[in-house]
Parts: C-alpha cells; structure tokens; sequence
C-alpha cells in the first residue's frame, strides 16, 4: 500500500531527482540529479531513507501538497517559508504529518531549492538506474517533467522510523552579500593572461538571469585567452568553469553537456557546489583558489560525517 499525496499546486518548477543518472553521459544522457546534493541527501537522512531515494526539488515558488495519510517528511536546503496546515516547519528536521495535512511554501527567505523527503521515498520508476527528471528530454521522475495542478504523487507504505542519530547541519544558505566559491584551477588556465587570471581571482560575478539547471552564465569582467584558437572537445564536470569566447564564465550545473570544447579556467570544489546551488540570479559570487589536496580533504570530511551518521543509525 502506498501514500498518496496530491498536487494542489504546483509551484515553479518542482520536480523529483535522485543522485543522479550515471553511466548514459557517452550517449548523450546528461546525470540530471539533486542540484544540491547535500541537502538532498540529508532530508533523506532524517526520515531514515537511502539517501539516493527520490526528493522533491522546489524552485523558488513552492507547491501546495495534500497528505492523504499519516506520514513523516523533512525539508532541507532554502527557507522558502514552508508551512504544515498553517503552522511554520521548521527546516532540518523530521516532522510527523497528519492523515490529510497540507504542506504549502510562502516568500522565498534564504536560498533558491528546497528538498523535500517524505519517509519510504517518493514511488517513482527507474529509468536507467535513477528516478531524477530529465525535463528537456521528457524522462525519469514524474512523467518527465515538473509537477502540474492535479497530479497526484506516491510515497512508500509509511512506517515509522526509529530513533535516528543528531546529523551534524551544515548550512549550503549564503550568508554573505558576495558568496566566496573555492576553485581548484582547470587545465587551460595557463592559456589565459595575467590580467584575466587575476581578475578571475580578485573580482566578483553576477549570475545571469539566463542560467538554469544546465549551466549558470555569469556577468562580470572578461577573462582574455594568451592563446587563442580552437580546443578538442572533452570531458566536462558539474562544477566546471567554461570561458566561451566572449569571456564571460559558465559555471557547469547537473544537467551539464557530456562534453565540452570551451578552454576551462577553474573548477567549483565538490563541497561548495550545494552553496552554488542554492544563489539566485543577481545574486554575486567571487571565486577563491585552493589546492586540489585541500579539496580532496574537504570532501573526505563531508563524506566521512554522511558515513557516521549512517553507521549511527
């Protein structure tokens, strides 16, 4: 037997994804998935799902869902004022739902997704190993694309959850005018000059309202290339900082090309990418360098504070 819950609106833009569609990239399929990941997986966390279960990726403008039975959800990521039959929830944590509550979003406080989990995970086919939504191809998720007033979503047989560990919350929310980003620097940065390797390290970007789910552009100085002329196409990653021939920075997001020709001056450290994530357009950002050895650590560390909470479970 399986929850029901029921789209009473839809909001802009809300759909289910997973960690990501891995293993298609050599055909065209881009990973899709979680934009921020961190969020992602700690909702999963707090209602005791895998944390590749399917969450609810809420854009800015929230739905308005009807919980036709008892359940347990959590929210993550971006304040977006979310509401349980009226009352404020509180962000990070598990809550019990009533047979019948309703869960609606209001003005938009701090960040730009939120990620809701709902306990047993959303009931939703795989499709090449992940149930994330693909929109511009028109798969995975629900019917391959965002919600619509009147559809209706399943969840798993609701189960309570036992006594779950406290999870260590680190904050993927900007918390300052202009959001530092920490870089490690690409393959082709020797290609550009001086001048624009120090303003791609001194100066701040705006990000475009021409940005989505595939790639954020960026405003703000031109990083001129020292060797101009065409590059082989190759791999891209999400976090990868293109220069297109204008000058102006593409950050690479989850549904990212498999492959890429523009010469990459920087990549957005894993760790960091859940706080991209989460800025608006015009909202400003500067990027700061790092080792690939501080990097590799900052990782191993948020990786080893998921493994913890797993095994405290």
């Amino acid at each position: 037997m399986s929850i029901d819950i029921e789209v009473i609106k839809p909001g802009a833009q809300s759909q289910l994804q997973d960690l990501g569609r891995y293993g298609y990239q050599h055909l065209g399929v881009p990973v899709c998935g979680a934009m921020d990941e961190y969020s992602h997986r700690l909702a999963n966390l707090l209602v005791g799902n895998h944390m590749d279960q399917a969450t609810l990726e809420i854009v800015l403008m929230g739905p308005c869902l009807r919980f036709v039975a008892a359940t347990q959800i959590a929210i993550c990521g971006a304040d977006l004022s979310a509401t349980l039959d009226g009352e404020p929830m509180a962000l990070n944590r598990r809550l019990d739902v009533p047979a019948g509550a309703v869960l609606a979003f209001g003005r938009r406080i701090n960040g730009l997704r939120s990620y809701l989990a709902v306990r047993g995970g959303f009931s939703v086919a795989t499709l090449m190993g992940s149930r994330s939504t693909f929109v511009r191809g028109g798969f995975g998720g629900h019917l391959g694309r965002a919600l619509r007033k009147g559809d209706w979503l399943q969840a798993a047989d609701f189960q309570p959850a036992g006594a779950l560990p406290d999870l260590p919350v680190v904050s993927t929310l900007p918390s300052a005018e202009i959001t530092p980003l920490r870089v490690v620097l690409g393959e082709h940065w020797a290609g550009f000059t001086a001048e624009a390797q120090a303003l791609f390290a001194e100066n701040s970007y705006r990000i475009s309202p021409q940005s989505d789910r595939m790639g954020y552009r960026l405003e703000g100085p031109a990083l001129a290339r020292s060797q101009p002329g065409e590059l082989i196409s190759e791999a891209v990653n999400f976090g990868s900082i293109q220069v297109p021939p204008d000058g102006q920075p593409i950050v690479l997001m989850a549904e990212r090309q498999s492959t890429g020709g523009y010469p990459k001056i920087g990549h957005v450290i894993s760790v960091d990418l859940p706080l991209l994530a989460q800025l608006a357009p015009q909202q400003a950002l500067r990027f700061v360098p790092v080792s690939l050895e501080t990097a590799q650590t900052l990782y191993l560390q948020r990786e080893q504070q998921f493994s913890d909470a797993l095994g405290a479970a």
